[in-house]
C-alpha cells in the first residue's frame, strides 16, 4: 500500500512538470548585478539584470551582509533607484566596509540565485555632471579675447568640509567636427581658451571625477558662437616666426664667415689716400 501511495506521488509530480513544461513554465534563470554607483560616499544604489522569468511571475529581492558579519539584511529600498535596483540611504551606507550582496529570483516553479558581489563605497564613487555651465566670449581691450567658461559642482556633494575633491575636464569642438579638443581643469570651477577659429560654432561640456572613483557623464552641450573678428593668440605662429627668423640669422652669419674680407670690403670699401696733382714723391727722400 505504502509502494503504491509514493508511485501516486511521483507520478502526479512528474505529470505536473510534463505540464508546466508544455506550458513553457520553468523555474527563473539566474539573475546578475551588473553596476553599483555612489554620487556622494554618503548612499549608493546597486542595479541587476533579471534572468529568464520561466513564463511565470517572479520576483526579486536582494540580501547582503557587511564582511565580519553573519547576519543577513534584505534591502532597504526597492523604489529610490528604479526598476531591478536596491537603494541605500545614508543610514546604511558605512565607509571603508565591503558589502557582499546577491540577488534571489523565485517564481512558482523554483528559485535561482546571482553570484555574490563584493561592493566598497569607496571604490564606485561616480559624481553627477556639474552644473549651470556658461560660456561667454571675451574681448579685454588691452588684451587678446578668450572664451571664458564657469559651472558649479553637483548639488548633492559637500566640498565644504574637505570630505570630497574633484577635479574638472572639459571638452569642446566646432559643431560640424568629429574630434573633441580636451582641456583638463583641475578643481578650479572656470577655465579659459584662447585658440579658437573665428565664425564657428561651438559646443561645450564639462564632467567631474573625485579623488577615488569615476568620471561623471558629461554635462549637456552648451553651444556658443565665436564672433568673426575674434583674434586668436595662437602660439603656433609665433613659434614659426621665431624659427624662421633664426634661420635667416643662422644665413647672413654663415655668409658673413665664408666671404670674410671681401664681404667686409665689399660693405665698407677703404677711403683711398689723399694725392696732390703734380707733386713728385721722390723729393721727400732723404740724400745724403
Amino acid at each position: 500500500m505504502k509502494e503504491n501511495v509514493v508511485s501516486a506521488t511521483v507520478f502526479t509530480l512528474l505529470l505536473f512538470l510534463n505540464t508546466c513544461l508544455l506550458n513553457g513554465q520553468l523555474p527563473p534563470g539566474k539573475p546578475e548585478i551588473f553596476k553599483c554607483r555612489s554620487p556622494n560616499k554618503e548612499t549608493f544604489t546597486c542595479w541587476w539584470r533579471p534572468g529568464t522569468d520561466g513564463g511565470l511571475p517572479t520576483n526579486y529581492s536582494l540580501t547582503y551582509h557587511r564582511e565580519g558579519e553573519t547576519l543577513m539584511h534584505e534591502c532597504p529600498d526597492y523604489i529610490t533607484g528604479g526598476p531591478n535596483s536596491c537603494h541605500f540611504g545614508k543610514q546604511y551606507t558605512s565607509m571603508w566596509r565591503t558589502y557582499i550582496m546577491m540577488v534571489n529570483a523565485t517564481n512558482q516553479m523554483g528559485s535561482s540565485f546571482s553570484d555574490e558581489l563584493y561592493v566598497d563605497v569607496t571604490y564606485i564613487v561616480q559624481p553627477d555632471p556639474p552644473l549651470e555651465l556658461t560660456v561667454e566670449v571675451k574681448q579685454p581691450e588691452d588684451r587678446k579675447p578668450y572664451l571664458w567658461m564657469k559651472w558649479s559642482p553637483p548639488t548633492l556633494i559637500d566640498l565644504k568640509t574637505g570630505w570630497f575633491t574633484l577635479m574638472y575636464e572639459i571638452r569642446l569642438k566646432p559643431e560640424k567636427a568629429a574630434e573633441w579638443e580636451t582641456h583638463f581643469a583641475g578643481q578650479q570651477t572656470e577655465f579659459k581658451i584662447l585658440s579658437l577659429h573665428p565664425g564657428q560654432k561651438y559646443l561645450v561640456q564639462v564632467r567631474c571625477k573625485p579623488d577615488h572613483g569615476y568620471w561623471s557623464a558629461w554635462s549637456p552641450a552648451t553651444f556658443i558662437q565665436i564672433p568673426s573678428d575674434f583674434i586668436m593668440n595662437d602660439t603656433t605662429v609665433w613659434i614659426s616666426v621665431a624659427v624662421l627668423s633664426a634661420v635667416i640669422c643662422l644665413i647672413i652669419v654663415w655668409a658673413v664667415a665664408l666671404k670674410g674680407y671681401s664681404m667686409v670690403t665689399c660693405i665698407f670699401p677703404p677711403v683711398p689716400g689723399p694725392k696732390i696733382k703734380g707733386f713728385d714723391a721722390h723729393l721727400l727722400e732723404v740724400t745724403p
